[in-house]
């Protein structure tokens, strides 16, 4: 890699494998940058996919999350295969479909700049969120005229695993208003607000329409926002906020802290009568990935 993109590579860890590229676009836009950074573990490439982080401040939320779904569904399609090359193509392939767009006009280009600070704000975010419940873009209903009160809020048993500690924290909502709420007591906790991520997932059951309102929050851990809301989703549970906090110990877990943030979900979910029982929820996931997998034959 560092014979093909040349002083673009960089190598931030020898030891623990940590490399990171700066992609970037030179044709019209040169602050146009990705920063791709990776850590391969020792599975990779026959059995672990590399542990990665996108930084992209002009990046949107929709097209930063665009884009990781591509690069985990080339690892997907590429099993077995070192695919750094075809990431790196790819977020260049972005970049360029990107400038070759036609130039926005003045209102899109205030509302670019709106996008930018804002995903910039996510990346302080990552670090050190200060004051999250207003990076929270919630369309409350004007029509609500009742106060809702604070719901109570259940911490679950964290796990620890090389230094780095996961706890879960649960509420139940009925309300987007609850979510913010829920969020701004969390953070008056001081250890909570320390923590590197508060990973969070909630899903509210809409009676009237017969749908569910529900949405997620990396906060800085790739995609684990989604893992969440989409254990959430297997299980079936409704009117109900799940957190988990993950302090960082130093040391790279890899996809096994993906494995601790949904065990914490799972265990506090189950805990609480939010789901039947651990031996239900496994055949739920069980049966989940069967689907998966014959879907994916049928399409072969």
């Amino acid at each position: 890699m560092a014979a093909i993109y040349g002083k673009e590579w960089s190598v931030v860890d020898d030891c623990a494998r940590i490399f990171c590229i700066r992609i970037s676009d030179d044709i019209k836009d040169p602050k146009r940058t990705v920063c791709l950074q990776v850590m391969l573990p020792d599975g990779y490439p026959s059995t672990a996919p590399p542990v990665y982080q996108l930084r992209a401040p002009w990046l949107n939320r929709q097209e930063h999350a665009d884009l990781s779904n591509s690069l985990e569904e080339i690892y997907i399609q590429n099993i077995g295969e070192s695919i750094l090359y075809l990431w790196v193509e790819k977020i260049r392939d972005v970049l360029v479909q990107k400038s070759q767009m036609t130039e926005p006009g003045p209102d899109v280009e205030k509302k670019t700049e709106e996008e930018d600070v804002e995903s910039e704000d996510d990346l302080i975010l990552a670090c050190q969120l200060e004051n999250p419940v207003e990076a929270l873009d919630f369309d409350v209903s004007e029509n609500q005229t009742e106060i809702e009160e604070l719901p109570p809020i259940d911490h679950g048993i964290p796990i620890t695993d090389r230094r780095s500690t996961f706890q879960a924290h649960l509420a139940p909502i009925v309300c987007l208003e609850q979510v913010k709420m829920v969020l701004s007591k969390l953070y008056e906790n001081k250890k909570i607000a320390s923590a590197t991520h508060n990973i969070y997932a909630y899903r509210i059951y809409c009676e009237d329409k017969q749908t569910f309102l529900q949405d997620c929050e990396d906060d800085g851990e790739t995609a684990a926002g989604g893992r969440l809301l989409h254990l959430m989703e297997i299980l079936n549970v409704r009117n109900v906020m799940v957190v988990v906090s993950r302090w960082y110990g130093g040391i790279l877990l890899g996809p096994d802290r993906f494995k601790h943030i949904n065990n914490c979900a799972r265990n506090i979910l189950v805990e609480k009568n939010y789901t039947n029982s651990p031996e239900e929820s496994s055949k739920a996931l069980g049966k989940n990935k069967k689907v998966r997998k014959d879907k994916k034959k049928n399409e072969h």
